[in-house]
Formats: structure tokens, C-alpha cells, sequence
């Protein structure tokens, strides 16, 4: 049994979103929780069995999984028919997951950072900026139109999802930007949006 723990407009909605990609929405039982939001509202629920009250979280029979990078690797790997992921011993497998581990590693905490308008020397020494992140997105960009190869994955989802709630963070760059508006432009964004909408009432 596969269940994901989920509060609506929040990290967890980019895992809504795979899942519609993936086909496996029927697979998947979605349990709604709340959580403490950035403005105060919300709190810790009691049915969430997140260590840190957080989102997103799944569960596979009994087994629990979290971070968004890792629910995803995982869900790819579960539900590959759908193409999204890169399996063990193909050409991209370390590209796709460098992809994946470089958004926790370095794009949160830059995002964040800068959102919070956070500075300091031992920051910028251990991730960089924003410009420094724009420039290895574009980068990536030059050659295709996807972040692993010649289609979408879920690497671009991940990458692209924080830039749906920052929009002013977007690097400036032509080639960023278009990216960010096909990942935005796919059904299953729409789908998102809309179930999360649902979910508040």
C-alpha cells in the first residue's frame, strides 16, 4: 500500500504532480495533513508521521519515505513505464541523479537564502548565489530543452517546482525562463493546481 502524506500549496503538490505524470494517482491513496506554514498559520497534525511534522512524506507498506528528491527516484523507479525517471545502467542515470540531489543540496538552500534575504560568507562559499545557480541552468539548457536529455523527467519537475511559489527567483536567462514555462505549461501542473484547490474549498 502506497500512501503520500500531503498539504495543499506546498512541497508535497510537486509530488501530486508526478504522480498525475506517472499514471499511478489510483495507485496512491493522498492524505491531506496540515503543517506549520512560512505566515504561522497551520501547525503539526497528529496524523502526519513525518519525524519533523513535514510534507511531502510516503509511505509503502510501512516503510517511509521523505524528501522530495527521494520520494521521487523512488516513485520513477516503482512506476517506470511512464519514461520519467532513468534506470540503473543507462547512458543519463548520473546526469538524472546529479540533477536530483543537486536541487537538495544546493537550490533550496539557495532559494531559501535569498528569499529570506539571508547573507554570509560561509553561505556563499558552500552554495553559491543565485546568479551562480542561473548560470548552471542555463548551461544545462544550451544543448536540450530538458535537464536529462531530449524529454521531460522528473529531474525538471523537481527543478522547476519552486519557481511556481518564487517566480521573482527565476534566473534571467531566455533559454531558464522558456524551460520553466514548458515544465509549467504540462497537464499535470494544471492537475496539481487543481487538486490542491479542491483540498481548500
Amino acid at each position: 500500500m502506497l500512501t503520500l502524506y500531503h498539504a495543499p500549496m506546498s512541497r508535497s503538490s510537486r509530488i501530486v504532480q508526478l504522480l498525475h505524470e506517472l499514471s499511478a494517482l489510483d495507485a496512491v491513496e493522498v492524505k491531506p495533513v496540515s503543517v506549520l506554514r512560512n505566515d504561522g498559520s497551520g501547525g503539526r497534525d497528529a496524523d502526519n508521521p513525518h519525524p519533523e511534522g513535514k510534507v511531502p512524506l510516503l509511505v509503502h507498506d510501512g516503510v517511509e519515505i521523505w524528501e522530495s528528491n527521494a520520494i521521487m527516484l523512488y516513485l520513477t523507479e516503482l512506476f517506470p513505464e511512464a519514461g520519467l525517471g532513468v534506470a540503473p545502467g543507462e547512458a543519463l542515470r548520473g546526469r538524472f541523479l546529479s540533477w536530483l540531489a543537486w536541487y537538495g543540496n544546493i537550490v533550496e538552500p539557495v532559494l531559501v537564502h535569498s528569499f529570506a534575504e539571508i547573507s554570509h560568507p560561509a553561505i556563499t562559499t558552500a552554495f553559491r548565489g543565485l546568479e551562480e545557480m542561473g548560470a548552471r541552468l542555463a548551461g544545462a539548457l544550451e544543448a536540450d530543452d530538458w535537464l536529462v536529455g531530449e524529454t521531460f523527467s522528473a529531474a525538471d519537475l523537481l527543478m522547476a517546482s519552486p519557481f511556481v511559489w518564487m517566480p521573482s527567483l527565476l534566473p534571467d536567462h531566455p533559454g531558464v525562463k522558456a524551460w520553466a514555462e514548458r515544465c509549467q505549461a504540462r497537464p499535470s501542473a494544471q492537475f496539481a493546481a487543481e487538486f490542491d484547490a479542491k483540498l481548500l474549498g
